[in-house]
C-alpha cells in the first residue's frame, strides 16, 4: 500500500544513488561510457526505498537510523549485483567465458571489482550521511503523515 514514508524513503535513496553514481563516474576511467548506469541506480534506489525502508518506518528514531543503514546497504548490494550481472552479459556476448559457471562466477568477481571503486572517503561519507538522513526523513514522514 502506498504511504508517505515509502515515497520519502524511495526519493531519499534515489538522491543517494544519484550522488554516488556521479562520484563513481568522476573517479572512474576517463572517457568511459557509462550508458544507463545512473538510471539503473536510480531505479534501484527507488525500489530499495519503497520496498525495504518504507515498510519498516514508524518504529522509533533508533530504528530509523538502522533502517537508513539497511536501505543504503541493500542499495549498494543490489547496485553491485545488477551492474556486475550487466557487465557479465556484455562480456559473455563477446565470448569471454568458457562456460556458464565461469560466467556466473564472474558476476561476483566483477561486483567485487566495482566495489573497490566505492572505497574512497567522499563516497563512504556520502553513503553514511545519506543513510542517516534517509532513515530520519522516512521516520519523520511516517510520524507526520499517517
Amino acid at each position: 500500500m502506498p504511504t508517505a514514508s515509502r515515497l520519502v524513503a524511495a526519493l531519499c535513496l534515489m538522491v543517494v544513488a544519484f550522488l554516488v553514481s556521479g562520484m563513481i563516474m568522476e573517479n572512474g576511467e576517463p572517457g568511459k561510457d557509462y550508458g544507463y548506469f545512473t538510471y539503473v541506480n536510480l531505479v534501484l534506489g527507488f525500489l530499495c526505498g519503497w520496498v525495504i525502508m518504507g515498510k519498516r518506518a514508524g518504529r522509533g528514531w533508533t530504528a530509523a537510523v538502522n533502517n537508513g543503514l539497511t536501505g543504503v546497504a541493500s542499495l549498494v548490494f543490489w547496485g553491485l549485483f545488477v551492474q556486475g550481472t550487466y557487465e557479465m552479459f556484455r562480456l559473455a556476448m563477446r565470448h569471454r567465458y568458457d562456460g556458464p559457471f565461469e560466467a556466473l562466477l564472474a558476476i561476483f568477481q566483477l561486483g567485487v571489482d566495482f566495489g573497490r571503486q566505492l572505497i574512497s572517503p567522499e563516497i563512504i561519507a556520502t553513503l553514511a550521511i545519506g543513510a542517516l538522513l534517509s532513515g530520519l526523513f522516512t521516520e519523520e514522514a511516517s510520524r507526520r503523515w499517517r
